[in-house]
């Protein structure tokens, strides 16, 4: 049997057939993920979530049945992110559409009460909200001016101003400027793109290191 024969439907497979195929899934997996972006990893909204369940399911099978071609499964996973990219695009441009797969927050409190219809349109129960406003710190429901229920399941809490945090504007305190080390140097290999954003070069760098050997 040739060991190449492992994409199309076989009585069985051998042990580098087994491993070819979960080694072409993993690879065609990580490209599916990167041409659907990062919100597709960081929330599941209803169609992340309707795409995650069949993606799944479809390459699940051919990894464990050999009587299953992985290609066929290649192909149906393919078409199924087209529709997908072309369905967000399509919600970026039409509100019904968007409206649809990514519904407006749902108001859980307002004003110090509890919104029990918001509850039941969210499908979440009362100790669920307790939860995540204690994860947030938040043990007096008083304290909460607004809470909504994201589509992406996550819940956002507006404090009534004086629960707010005391920032050093508030306190009219100068401060000085967000200042984000980047490394230059990444396993012994200069980054170059990172120099030149400083509006330094290697020529400044090496001089750098050069006087830093002659301080040691």
């Amino acid at each position: 049997m040739n060991d190449l024969e492992f994409f199309g439907e076989q009585e069985s497979l051998n042990f580098i057939q087994w491993v070819l195929r979960a080694i072409v899934a993993f690879f065609f997996l990580l490209i599916v993920a990167k041409i659907m972006g990062q919100r597709s990893i960081s929330q599941l909204r209803l169609i992340d979530f309707m795409m995650a369940l069949l993606i799944g399911n479809i390459i699940a099978h051919p990894l464990s049945d050999e009587q299953l071609g992985l290609k066929g499964s290649m192909i149906t996973i393919s078409v199924l992110v087209i529709l997908y990219t072309v369905g967000v695009y399509l919600s970026l441009k039409w509100r019904a559409l968007r409206k649809f797969l990514e519904p407006t927050p749902i108001s859980l409190i307002k004003n110090g009460q509890i919104i029990y219809k918001g509850l039941l349109k969210a499908r979440i129960s009362l100790d669920v909200l307790l939860s995540e406003l204690r994860k947030q710190k938040i043990d007096d429901i008083n304290k909460v001016s607004l809470a909504l229920w994201e589509p992406g399941g996550s819940l956002s809490v507006f404090l009534f101003s004086q629960y707010n945090t005391v920032t050093p504007t508030d306190m009219q305190i100068a401060v000085k400027p967000l200042f984000f080390p980047m490394p230059i140097v990444k396993e012994g290999q200069i980054d170059v793109e990172t120099l030149n954003q400083f509006g330094k070069d290697e020529i400044w760098l090496k001089k750098k290191f050069m006087h830093c050997l002659q301080l040691i």
